[in-house]
């Protein structure tokens, strides 16, 4: 049986750490503030909104909703993200994709100032990403799945690590962070040849082609670590599920992240952590 890496004790580090920032910052008349930036009133960027304002308000940090209409202009979109970007009181921006498709999506994500990125979506923290520098924040997801690893002690220098997926959000950013750490990677996807033989040879895989179950046993072997980014609508059974087949893969492996109750568990305590940590960079507070 595998040791089943859960994200909750992850996520309750994360957010011990923040919280301990956050005291030391108002005593130092700093107040973390993230602002919500929400066109329209989508279900699943409400469901969100709601889920990051609870984690943010239980660290600390102050939330400022900015809420424009679905019928919004170009013009008054531009001029939300410019005040949003010039106001010292707000230290990290999350702004709700995708917009109408009267906007402007490219010019919104490039508009938003890498220091208050905390989501990771603009081209000056992929770039930091990439380099390995403090531009902007990684997007969440994929570091999450970077933090599951560290605190659970999987070791990553050296090792063999294969990433199912190249998508911006996850594939391609966790893929150089993994380099970073001195992993030998692979990134497989669909235009891959056999991608099953690549990744029986990782030590690490981490699956993030959002393909319900699409990974199996072929793909594994003894001494993986296995960690599912995948967040797929299982139709038949009901219910959130991975990308990875956990009934059949679990018995399987050494280590492996449940869906859910793993990476997703974590990622929105990393949202409002990066809020913290931008607070710090920007009022050049030493913590």
């Amino acid at each position: 049986m595998a040791e089943i890496l859960k994200g909750a004790p992850v996520a309750q580090a994360i957010a011990d750490k923040a919280s301990e920032d956050v005291n030391k910052l108002k005593s130092m008349g700093v107040e973390p503030c993230l602002a919500i930036l929400r066109v329209g009133e989508r279900p699943d960027d409400l469901a969100y909104e709601k889920g990051a304002t609870k984690k943010a308000e239980k660290i600390g940090v102050k939330v400022l909703n900015k809420i424009l209409p679905e019928d919004v202009s170009q013009e008054d979109m531009d001029k939300a993200l410019t005040e949003l970007n010039e106001d010292k009181n707000v230290h990290g921006i999350l702004m709700f994709r995708p917009l109408p498709k009267h906007l402007d999506s490219e010019r919104a994500r490039q508009m938003l100032d890498p220091e208050k990125d905390v989501d990771g979506t603009t081209d000056g923290s992929l770039a930091g990403v990439f380099t390995n520098t403090k531009t902007g924040y990684p997007p969440c997801t994929a570091q999450a799945a970077m933090e599951i690893l560290r605190y659970y002690g999987v070791p990553v220098k050296g090792q063999k690590a294969c990433v199912i997926g190249r998508s911006l959000v996850v594939g391609r950013p966790v893929g150089m962070m993994l380099m970073h750490e001195n992993a030998t990677v692979v990134n497989c996807h669909t235009k891959t040849v056999d991608p099953a033989a690549i990744a029986r040879e990782a030590d690490i895989l981490i699956c993030s082609a959002g393909q319900l179950r699409n990974v199996g046993p072929e793909y594994t072997n003894p001494g993986q670590t296995v960690i599912d980014v995948g967040i797929n609508w299982d139709e038949e059974k009901g219910g959130i599920a991975g990308d990875c087949d956990f009934d059949r893969v679990e018995p399987l492996v050494k280590a492996i992240t449940p869906v859910p109750g793993g990476v997703g568990t974590v990622t929105s305590t990393l949202l409002i952590a990066h809020v913290v940590e931008a607070a710090k960079r920007q009022t050049g507070a030493a913590l």
